[in-house]
């Protein structure tokens, strides 16, 4: 039931901010980087899922990478790579890890009049749609808030 309400959420989120014009997307990746955590206030997991509850995003040669943060503050896996340093479009669409699979990720930066920016990340099936009624639902879907600066690289 609550992986329903998330998804009607980010629907309902992305359409009122689509028709607002207040839906504002980073020029370049920069603003995605940081550490960023699952901003839900009781958040459950899978073993899969855990790996994505903190991620450290930043640069990657040329690209920009997104890496599992445990608990602890040890560095996990990388969990996907986006082949690119500048983007204009609304998201970011390539493919994450979950568990030994691949799965559709898509990956957007909102920033709403007097609200703090959050990340929104969903994983699912290569016909995962999260813009309109056609497609899957995702396999997980969470909002992140910013937790502070990058302490897991690729490097």
């Amino acid at each position: 039931m609550a992986h329903r309400i998330h998804i009607i959420r980010a629907l309902t989120v992305g359409l009122a901010l689509c028709l607002s014009g207040n839906l504002a997307h980073a020029a370049t990746t920069d603003q995605y980087y940081g550490r960023w955590t699952v901003s839900d206030k009781k958040p459950a997991y899978s073993s899969k899922g855990i790996l994505y509850k903190t991620i450290d995003f930043s640069p990657c040669g040329q690209d920009l990478c997104g890496v599992s943060v445990a608990d602890d503050n040890s560095c996990g896996k990388v969990l996907f790579r986006f082949l690119t340093t500048d983007t204009a479009d609304e998201e970011l669409i390539g493919h994450g890890r979950w568990g030994k699979a691949k799965k559709k990720l898509e990956l957007g930066l909102v920033t709403t009049e007097n609200e703090t920016p959050y990340l929104y990340l969903a994983l699912g099936s290569d016909d995962m749609d999260l813009s309109g009624r056609e497609g899957s639902i995702p396999t997980f879907q969470a909002d992140y808030k910013r937790q502070g600066e990058v302490a897991c690289t690729t490097e």
